[in-house]
């Protein structure tokens, strides 16, 4: 479970760091990753900066870039995912001491996506597969699966590759 760690817990520690998948200031708030992928997003970036009481607001160490292949499931996203982050947690450890944290850009407007619930993995019957793909891939099967409605009955959808070719 994330939470936003208030003033007083930060002020123990030297710095407060968080790790977010998007080009901040655009892209604050909730699972921004999948989010920009259920929008037809192929790169993303990820962020390491400083936390702060308003959320993802903080001053920023780094950004790296991060391509999300169009055939990647969740698993494979997020094992890429969190390869990237361990380089920016790296890069954290090695440059504490010297790190120069430039503020976020105030000429751009921050944008926010909201907390993910059940019914944004709901799909739409009426529309295909394939444009609805980029949400089913980014479904998590035992969490938070894909799901669609049906002759008063819900069901359960699940996406897995079945070779390389």
């Amino acid at each position: 479970m994330f939470r936003i760690i208030n003033k007083k817990d930060r002020s123990f520690y030297t710095k407060s760091l968080v790790l977010h998948a998007s080009d901040l200031p655009e892209g604050r708030g909730w699972s921004p990753h999948i989010w920009q992928i259920v929008e037809g997003f192929n790169e993303i970036t990820l962020t390491l900066l400083e936390a702060e009481d308003k959320v993802d607001s903080g001053d920023i160490w780094k950004k790296i870039r991060l391509k999300i292949p169009n055939h990647a499931l969740w698993d494979e996203i997020n094992h890429n995912l969190f390869r990237k982050e361990i380089e920016l947690i790296d890069f954290a450890v090695r440059n504490f001491d010297s790190i120069v944290p430039t503020p976020q850009n105030t000429d751009i407007e921050p944008t926010y996506y909201p907390k993910r619930t059940p019914l944004d993995s709901k799909l739409d019957i009426s529309k295909s597969i394939e444009s609805q793909f980029n949400k089913i891939r980014v479904c998590d099967p035992n969490r938070f699966p894909a799901y669609l409605e049906i002759h008063g009955k819900k069901f359960k959808l699940t996406l897995e590759k079945v070779g390389d070719e």
